[in-house]
């Protein structure tokens, strides 16, 4: 899976589940919420204030690292 801001938490999520604490580490802790797993990488970071350029990079390295 390749992520990019636009991607939708739910779908990164139900790729693997282990990127959940890739989440959790910058505040978000709501993922079994419905509106968070159908809101952007990027607009969740800009609800808790985090770079989601950054976070992309680590959820791309993890994918990358499980193929």
């Amino acid at each position: 899976m390749i992520v990019t801001k636009e991607s939708i938490i739910g779908e990164v999520l139900d790729a693997d589940v282990e990127t959940a604490p890739y989440f959790f580490e910058i505040g978000m802790h709501c993922l079994g919420c419905p509106a968070s797993r159908g809101e952007s990488i990027e607009a969740a970071c800009a609800v808790h204030g985090t770079d989601p350029d950054l976070l992309v990079e680590k959820l791309n390295a993890h994918f990358a690292a499980k193929a």
